[in-house]
């Protein structure tokens, strides 16, 4: 049996890594051009830098503010303040935000049922709100008093009613369980496979296919809040194209920023906490060697527990002949 610290992933720093890091992350004390801030991790409080950012850079504005809640986030805390203190603090940086965007821009906003209701106040006063999106969060305790706190909320805004949403490239590839067919025996919205029956099934604003990053897997790190890269890829896709840039405020751990990149977007955030911006930084380096997203392959995103299924209708390399080997000898 192998032992699970043998197959336990969690990126972490050595210190001779926490000083090559360090000196990769930016700051700003004066107004900053696009050029300035394309592709770089700015490790200082928002506060500070809101206003030398940029006006109108942003396609893609990704927020996962501190909740309504008491945390703490390595050196960081956060508490917990009467909803009308919450109100004043989400306006305090959202207000200044919007500065930076683009008049088709799209923003992201994510919530706990508690923080929800907050946030959704300060965003429809500067935001056309067009919906919310509630993923499962499987993790976590079971109440004996309460239902289990399993989902989180994504408020989806834009500027205008000019913006990007590109529905193909989010579609969710699902099995179908009762395969209807035409009077000629055609599947019907289906499609039929060596390993299985699968329909393509347009994005809903109810998200069940999510894995929270755990130990095992290559992305997790050990930031509390970390959102999973398929949860930011399934965003990234619908609202900004290949070139477009996503901006994240409070970037913790650097999904926002990794999933961009590896999605060829441009990137830019910020992040008070040195320590998970250099485990940022650390995850930008490794998506150099390995781009792909957990439950995104093959230009569709799957359910979970499928990853065989993946693996087999993945295309199979191409034999190379002895001849051309040969020929890639002298090429």
């Amino acid at each position: 049996m192998i032992d699970k610290s043998d197959r336990n992933k969690t990126i972490e720093l050595s210190e001779a890594e926490k000083m090559l890091y360090s000196e990769r992350l930016s700051r700003f004390d004066q107004c900053a051009t696009q050029a300035d801030v394309q592709n770089k991790t700015l490790n200082q409080d928002l506060f500070s830098v809101l206003e030398f950012l940029p006006t109108g850079f942003v396609d893609l504005l990704f927020i996962d503010p501190p909740y309504n809640l008491s945390k703490t986030f390595n050196e960081v805390s956060f508490k917990k303040t009467s909803f009308e203190e919450y109100v004043i603090w989400v306006d305090l940086w959202l207000s200044k935000l919007v500065r930076t965007l683009k008049p088709n821009a799209s923003v992201y906003i994510c919530s706990d049922w508690l923080s929800s209701p907050a946030i959704f106040e300060v965003a429809r006063r500067y935001f056309i709100v067009r919906s919310r999106i509630t993923w499962e969060r499987e993790k976590g305790r079971g109440a004996l008093t309460n239902w289990k706190n399993s989902s989180e909320d994504i408020l989806f805004c834009t500027v205008s009613d000019e913006y990007t949403f590109n529905v193909e490239q989010v579609k969710l590839k699902k099995k179908v369980i009762a395969p209807y067919r035409t009077d000629d025996g055609i599947p019907k919205d289906w499609s039929e496979t060596d390993d299985g029956n699968y329909r393509l099934t347009h994005p809903s604003n109810l998200w069940t296919d999510i894995t929270v990053p755990f130990w095992s897997m290559p992305e997790n790190t050990e930031h509390p809040t970390q959102k999973p890269e398929k949860l930011l890829a399934k965003i990234i896709l619908a609202s900004s194209n290949v070139g477009d840039m996503v901006f994240d405020p409070f970037f913790g751990s650097g999904t926002t920023l990794v999933t961009a990149k590896k999605l060829e977007r441009n990137f830019c955030g910020v992040e008070i906490d040195p320590y998970y911006a250099c485990i940022c930084q650390k995850r930008l380096e490794m998506a150099e060697l390995d781009g792909g997203i957990q439950g995104y392959s093959q230009g569709v995103f799957w359910e979970r527990n499928t990853l065989a299924e993946q693996k087999s209708e993945a295309p199979k390399p191409k034999k190379r002949t002895l001849a051309r080997e040969q020929q890639e000898q002298f090429l």
